[in-house]
C-alpha cells in the first residue's frame, strides 16, 4: 500500500507528539539539573561553551544566539555563549593542520576555563570530534552536559548530565532539542538576570 502525502504528515505529527509528550516525564528533572548548572556557571561568571555536527551545530548556534541577545527578554545583560561551530578559517586550519575530529577539543584548549560550562549535541551519542572535545573539557575540570537520542552512545559515559531525548529517529530527536533549548533558555534568562 502506497503512502499518501497525508498520511506521512500525520504520521510525522503523531511521532512528534509522542516523543515531546515523554519529555517531561523521561527528561523533566535533568533538564531542571540542566538549567541550575548553566545558571550556576553564568553567575559564577563562566561562560557556555557549545558544539555539535550538523544539525546539531546549527541547534548549538541557536542556543548560543538566544543566550546571548536575549529568548524573552531583550532588555537584560548578555549571557556570555559561543558556538564552537562558527568560526570557519579556526574550523578548516584544525581540519587541515591537525584532523577533523579536534576541530572542538583544539578551540576548547584555546578557549574554555575551568568556571564555564559545556553543552555538547550529538543525536548519536558517537560523533569523534564531540566526544574529544568532551575528553578535554574533562581535563580541563569543566563541567558537561550532553544532549543526545535515546541510547546516548559513548556520551552516556562522556558527561555530568545526559539529556537523552526518548527516540532513535533523528528528526524527532532534533525536534526536541529545539523545544528544550527554549525551555533552557527562558529558565536561565530569568534565574541568571534575575536583578538586571
Amino acid at each position: 500500500m502506497e503512502i499518501t502525502i497525508k498520511d506521512l504528515i500525520k504520521d510525522r505529527l503523531e511521532e512528534h507528539g509522542k516523543t515531546i509528550n515523554m519529555i517531561y516525564s523521561v527528561l523533566g528533572d535533568k533538564i531542571e539539573r540542566a538549567i541550575i548548572m548553566i545558571t550556576d556557571t553564568i553567575k559564577s561568571g563562566g561562560k557556555i561553551i557549545l558544539f555539535g555536527n550538523g544539525g546539531s551545530a546549527s541547534d548549538a548556534q541557536h542556543i548560543a544566539g538566544e543566550l546571548v541577545v536575549g529568548f524573552k527578554n531583550h532588555h537584560r545583560k548578555a549571557i556570555s555563549a559561543i558556538a564552537l561551530t562558527t568560526n570557519t578559517a579556526v574550523i578548516t586550519a584544525i581540519s587541515n593542520d591537525y584532523s577533523y575530529e579536534d576541530i572542538f577539543s583544539r578551540q576548547l584548549e584555546a578557549l574554555g576555563s575551568r568556571n564555564d560550562l559545556v553543552i555538547a549535541l550529538s543525536t548519536s551519542g558517537k560523533s569523534r570530534n564531540v566526544l574529544r572535545g568532551l575528553s578535554e573539557a574533562k581535563k580541563m575540570s569543566i563541567h558537561t552536559i550532553a544532549l543526545t537520542g535515546e541510547s546516548g552512545g559513548q556520551l552516556m559515559t562522556a558527561c555530568d548530565l545526559v539529556l537523552n531525548i526518548p527516540s532513535k529517529d533523528t528528526a524527532r530527536i532534533q525536534e526536541a532539542y529545539l523545544l528544550i533549548g527554549h525551555i533552557i533558555c527562558e529558565a536561565v534568562e530569568l534565574l541568571a538576570t534575575k536583578n538586571d
